[in-house]
């Protein structure tokens, strides 16, 4: 599960790095509904398998391969996107769908057992989430920083054009807003 979290976090840093947002690539449809297409066919594939199984253990096969879909549409889906609201709604899609697996697994025990299981199956899901939220804020703090720093950055290279007149300070003003994308 964490590496779904950091391979969800890795590129919704990666997305969203660049000065301006990644455009979509003409194919990230065709890309995304073969994504989502290949997970239906694993989900049927497993769903197979499951009805094979009786009892718990199907009802545990069954979510494990819900899971797996659900997993796979979501990461596509935010990659299709490629916007940093997309891949937090993922990873608490993602979260949503381990917790339900989790509590069928905890079906299978009784008494106590059960209640701790229920209980670490909610503080698993809890903490996903909470992990979504901060990553978030924290991509979203540091894309903030970076803009401030360039706003600052672009006045220090206005400031400096300051010092020339004429066609060399449009000269050099011109190549400010090229080199800050103003």
């Amino acid at each position: 599960m964490r590496t779904t979290h950091a391979s969800l976090l890795i590129g919704a840093v990666l997305a969203w790095s660049g000065a301006a947002q990644a455009q979509v690539a003409p194919d990230s449809k065709a890309v995304y509904k073969q994504a989502r297409a290949t997970a239906e066919a694993n989900f049927k594939g497993a769903r197979a398998r499951c009805d094979l199984i009786a009892g718990n253990p199907h009802d545990l096969c069954m979510a494990e391969a819900n899971a797996e879909r659900v997993r796979v549409d979501e990461e596509a889906r935010a990659a299709h996107k490629n916007t940093l609201s997309a891949y937090t709604k993922a990873r608490m899609r993602i979260a949503s769908a381990n917790f339900k697996r989790d509590k069928v697994r905890c079906a299978a025990v009784t008494g106590n057992d059960r209640d701790v299981c229920l209980e670490q199956a909610k503080a698993t899901l809890v903490a996903a989430q909470a992990d979504a939220k901060a990553d978030r804020k924290s991509i979203e703090a540091r894309l903030d920083a970076r803009e401030d720093k360039l706003a600052a950055e672009y006045r220090v290279a206005l400031e400096k054009c300051d010092a020339y007149a004429g066609a060399v300070k449009d000269q050099c003003v011109s190549s400010a807003k090229t080199a800050f994308r103003k």
